[in-house]
């Protein structure tokens, strides 16, 4: 399904081949691929942003959500595993927690004696709410990557995996 063309008034070429007139001896291959990945971000976040409106569920509020589910039975974490596997602060988990838990999506279990964790759980209507939310926004996002073949998806995908290892081993992490 691949159509192999460049998109139109492709801004990362005009500016590569500004800099290349302009400035013939320093590279400007980086501009081609950094302004894409750019502008493919802010596309697909913007396009996430109106998907989640559409199924009525936020960013975070899933994030949470689909952690616990992809924990398996009994979709169970402490607030600390949460924290690591969100990869946001204990103040960001608390606050998602309060919110879902308003929301009958996840309730607090007591510590386990002689323990300080807080094992947070995903209820059935968390759970019927994710199952929802995630089988539509897969969905939506798989179908916007249908202008590549399936090969084409799996070839990105393992380059910018690449690409995301390298600049973690240069001390850029990896963003969550």
């Amino acid at each position: 399904m691949s159509q192999s063309k460049q998109p139109p008034n492709d801004l990362a070429a005009q500016i590569a081949g500004a800099w290349r007139r302009e400035r013939p001896d320093v590279p400007v291959g980086s501009i081609e691929v950094f302004t894409r990945i750019h502008q493919a971000a802010k596309l697909l976040a913007d396009q996430r942003r109106r998907t989640l409106a559409r199924i009525g569920m936020d960013a975070a509020t899933l994030d949470l959500l689909s952690t616990l589910r992809r924990s398996g039975p009994p979709y169970r974490l402490s607030t600390r595993e949460l924290t690591d596997r969100c990869l946001v602060t204990a103040g960001a988990i608390t606050q998602r927690v309060d919110r879902a838990q308003r929301e009958g999506l996840v309730s607090r279990l007591a510590p386990e004696p002689g323990s300080r964790a807080v094992p947070v759980k995903l209820t059935d209507r968390g759970h019927r709410a994710v199952e929802g939310a995630v089988g539509d926004l897969l969905d939506h996002e798989q179908g916007l990557l249908d202008s590549l073949a399936p090969a084409e998806q799996a070839g990105l995908a393992r380059l910018l995996g690449v690409l995301l290892a390298g600049l973690a081993d240069r001390g850029g992490g990896v963003a969550g």
